[in-house]
């Protein structure tokens, strides 16, 4: 029997995340370096799986198959193709920079107004929601990923609700009112998705007769499984509005901001460049290879509504005064280029949504753990109340540009890549689409050269102007991100390699093909 390596991926930080808990609680910082080490060996198991992935092999590779619950045919069924191979590296690299970056964010609070904050928890948190994440994007069996899609909401609820910014304007009793609405908006949304897939994943089982995501993909090649189109669209909505919340796609997003606002900023990473590319990716594996039909169907509304969310969340960041709704905002419109792109139904669309996942990953956690630097100096999240960094930590502000310039697709940077691809991929399908969607890239870098020169540049304002620069510990967090940034910008073939084959067989599940130029013929 070989080594069960995927397995193995999710079941270290979960182990983690017991072991972190266990710490005394006068042990904080035990606690932190273990957490952070059980991270790191989680990195280098990912970077085996990686490195054992053949972009050119089968499908699912490194797969494990063993009976769970025989009675009801789940089974517990894990495998990696280029799409999950990729996000399931972005996680584990992330959770290192998170853990970093929120070093002293869980430690006790020296006013005896605040409650106290459990360092262990925490930490222990993070681990569990990192382990659910990675066996979400390993999942074959439709009833375990769901499983894992509802589970990872209770460490999130717990990350948002009991460990909220401490740069709140309000009184402490403000703030954690604040926090725990936002928490409980987040856990309503979500939960009332995963109630909907719930019925549609009984549904889809009455009709397969099995959860395997193989089995039926093969059963419905094959044409030994047939389903009725009317319960073909059904399933597919069940299934579709689920990801939809988590993604978060317009009108299903007004949780994100919530809680990306009131979470500190690592958690808020977690939100946005972690647990929500389960929703996006899930639209990849699962609505499309198993509705294929439907998705087709669906595809002019769910444009419409991935449009809406590109130009609606730009324009209300560009009316934002907080720095991190800010930058809640500027994923919703980015969360709608990944969307546009899959439901684009060209390779490019669908390679260049892959990659936007991967990329919109480290460029949020670049501005946001930055962001959060800065607001954690200053006490505030208030645009206002900034002016003048860049003369006093220059650092700070450079490397905050940077998050920024990528956050907007310039040129030379890792999401340039990735919104080249979806535009290209949209307007060779959907030319009308295209056009509009191109709006989000004037309305991007008016939020965020704004964004940099209201805090940045001007006077020094005097609350700002003892303010430190960058540390080490915040340094080792934000340059490899950077480095990152501009090496997949100009080489990003490592990751294309990767996705591409997969992408292709997405591209035959739904029997499409990429439109062909029109050509004049020469005269």
């Amino acid at each position: 029997m070989s080594f069960p390596l995927l397995t193995a991926t999710a079941v270290l930080p979960a182990i983690g995340a017991i072991a972190t808990a266990a710490v005394p609680a006068a042990r904080r910082t035990t606690a932190k370096w273990l957490a952070l080490l059980f991270s790191l060996a989680t990195l280098v198991l990912a970077g085996i799986v990686l490195a054992r992935f053949e972009p050119g092999g089968a499908r699912y590779q490194l797969t494990e198959s063993h009976a769970w619950i025989k009675d009801f045919g789940v089974r517990y069924e894990l495998g990696v193709d280029g799409i999950g191979v990729a996000l399931l590296a972005l996680t584990a690299l992330l959770i290192p920079f998170v853990m970093l970056a929120g070093w002293h964010d869980a430690d006790p609070l020296e006013t005896k107004s605040s409650r106290w904050r459990p360092t262990q928890g925490f930490f222990a948190l993070i681990l569990m929601v990192e382990a659910m994440v990675i066996l979400s994007f390993e999942a074959t069996d439709v009833f375990l990923f769901y499983i894992l899609f509802e589970a990872m909401l209770i460490p999130m609820y717990f990350l948002i609700g009991g460990f909220g910014d401490r740069a709140h304007s309000g009184s402490d009793e403000n703030a954690a009112a604040q926090r725990s609405y936002a928490a409980v908006k987040f856990l309503l949304y979500n939960l009332a998705g995963g109630l909907i897939m719930l019925a549609a994943v009984i549904g889809l089982y009455v009709v397969a007769g099995t959860f395997s995501l193989s089995e039926i993909a093969s059963a419905r090649a094959g044409g030994s499984l047939s389903m009725a189109t009317s319960t073909e669209r059904w399933l597919f909505l069940g299934f579709f509005f689920a990801f939809a919340v988590k993604a978060p796609l317009w009108p299903l997003h007004t949780w994100l901001p919530n809680a990306m606002g009131e979470a500190t900023s690592p958690v808020a990473v977690l939100i946005t460049a972690v647990v929500d590319k389960v929703g996006t990716f899930a639209m990849l594996r699962f609505c499309l290879q198993l509705f294929p039909e439907a998705s087709k169907w669906a595809t002019p509304v769910i444009l419409v509504l991935a449009l809406i969310s590109i130009v609606y969340g730009a324009l209300l960041a560009v009316g934002q005064r907080d720095i991190k709704r800010l930058i809640a905002y500027a994923s919703i419109s980015h969360f709608g280029f990944i969307i546009l792109g899959i439901f684009a139904m060209t390779s490019q669309g669908q390679s260049g949504a892959t990659l936007y996942m991967v990329n919109h990953g480290i460029s949020t956690a670049a501005l946001m753990l930055v962001a959060g630097f800065l607001i954690t100096r200053r006490g505030s999240r208030l645009i206002a109340d900034y002016g003048g960094v860049q003369k006093v930590a220059p650092v700070l502000a450079g490397t905050f540009l940077i998050g920024g310039l990528a956050t907007l697709s310039l040129p030379g940077l890792s999401p340039f890549v990735s919104e080249f691809l979806v535009l290209v991929g949209t307007f060779s399908a959907y030319p009308a689409a295209g056009i509009i969607a191109t709006t989000g890239i004037v309305l991007a870098a008016l939020y965020v050269l704004v964004l940099y020169q209201r805090t940045m540049t001007g006077p020094v304002k005097a609350e700002v102007r003892g303010m430190p620069d960058l540390k080490v510990r915040e340094l080792v967090v934000v340059l490899p991100l950077i480095a990152l940034l501009v090496f997949l910008g100009v080489y990003p073939k490592p990751l294309t390699e990767i996705v591409n084959p997969a992408v292709q067989h997405t591209m035959s599940d739904v029997h499409k093909k990429d439109p062909q130029p029109e050509v004049e013929a020469a005269k």
